[in-house]
C-alpha cells in the first residue's frame, strides 16, 4: 500500500477499461479537429508557400512527410514500451492493450519514412537505397514491429503474448538512440536533424514553421488513430462485461 500513495489518481483510473473508454471519447473530437486542420494547413503551406530549396529545388517537399512520420515511428515505438514495461510490472489490461494497439500505427509510419526517404533519396544521392547507418536502423524499427505484431498473431494466450511483446519492445529500445545519433556516430550520406528542442533550426522560418504545423498533425492523428483502436480493442476483449453489453444495448436503441 506504501507505493500507492505517491501515484498519481488518473493512473489507476487508466486501469480501469471503461473510463479509459469514456475517457478517450471526450478527447478524440477535439484530437481530430486539430489533426484534421493541421494537416491540410501542413500540406497547403508547405506544396504552396514554402519556398523551394536552393540546392535540391521542389523535391526537398517530401520532407513533410517523411520528417513528421519518422518522428513519429520513433516515439509510437517509445510509447509502446512504455506501455509494455507499465502492463509486465503493474499488470494492467489497458497498458497491454495499448502497447497492442501501439505496433500497426507505429510500422505504418516507419513504412511511410522509408518509402518517402527513398523517393526524396533517389535525386539527392542518386540511389532509392543506400545502407546508410540512419536508413537501416530504420529498417531494424521496422522489423521490430513486424516481430511485435508476429508475437500477438501467434500466441493464442494473449497475456503470454503481451508478456513476450513487451520483452522484445523493451530490448528493442536500444535501436533508437541509434536512430537518432546515427548520423553523428558515424559517417552517414543521411543529412542531421532538420530541427531540434534545443538548437536554433538550421533552415528558414518559412521552411520549417509548416514542417512543425505537420508535425503536430501528425502526433494528433497519431492519437486519434490510438484511440480508436484502443476504444475498438478495450470492446473486443470485455465484450463480457455488463457495462459493454449496456453500451450495445444503448446503441442499437439508437439506431432504432
Amino acid at each position: 500500500m506504501a507505493g500507492k500513495k505517491w501515484m498519481p489518481r488518473w493512473f489507476y483510473q487508466l486501469a480501469s477499461p471503461r473510463w479509459c473508454y469514456e475517457f478517450t471519447g471526450k478527447l478524440l473530437p477535439w484530437f481530430a479537429a486539430i489533426a484534421g486542420l493541421s494537416l491540410v494547413g501542413g500540406v497547403v503551406w508547405s506544396l504552396m508557400f514554402a519556398p523551394a530549396d536552393y540546392q535540391q529545388g521542389n523535391s526537398f517537399r517530401i520532407m513533410y512527410i517523411h520528417v513528421p512520420s519518422a518522428i513519429l515511428a520513433q516515439s509510437c515505438y517509445m510509447l509502446m514500451a512504455i506501455a509494455g514495461a507499465i502492463g509486465l510490472i503493474w499488470k494492467m489490461k489497458v497498458a497491454d492493450m495499448v502497447a497492442y494497439s501501439c505496433a500497426p500505427i507505429g510500422a505504418s509510419m516507419a513504412v511511410i519514412a522509408l518509402v518517402t526517404g527513398a523517393i526524396w533519396g533517389k535525386p539527392t544521392w542518386g540511389s532509392w537505397w543506400v545502407w546508410d547507418a540512419r536508413l537501416t536502423s530504420m529498417l531494424i524499427l521496422l522489423f521490430l514491429y513486424m516481430g511485435v505484431m508476429a508475437m500477438h498473431a501467434a500466441m493464442e494466450s494473449e497475456s503470454m503474448a503481451a508478456k513476450a511483446a513487451s520483452v522484445l519492445s523493451l530490448v528493442g529500445l536500444v535501436n533508437i538512440p541509434i536512430i537518432k545519433y546515427s548520423v553523428d556516430w558515424w559517417n552517414t550520406l543521411h543529412q542531421p536533424a532538420t530541427f531540434t528542442l534545443t538548437e536554433k533550426p538550421a533552415m528558414p522560418a518559412e521552411m520549417w514553421m509548416p514542417l512543425l504545423v505537420m508535425v503536430i498533425g501528425f502526433y494528433c492523428f497519431f492519437a486519434v488513430s490510438l484511440m480508436m483502436r484502443l476504444r475498438t480493442e478495450i470492446l473486443r476483449r470485455e465484450r463480457r462485461a455488463g457495462w459493454v453489453r449496456e453500451l450495445i444495448v444503448a446503441g442499437t436503441s439508437d439506431k432504432g
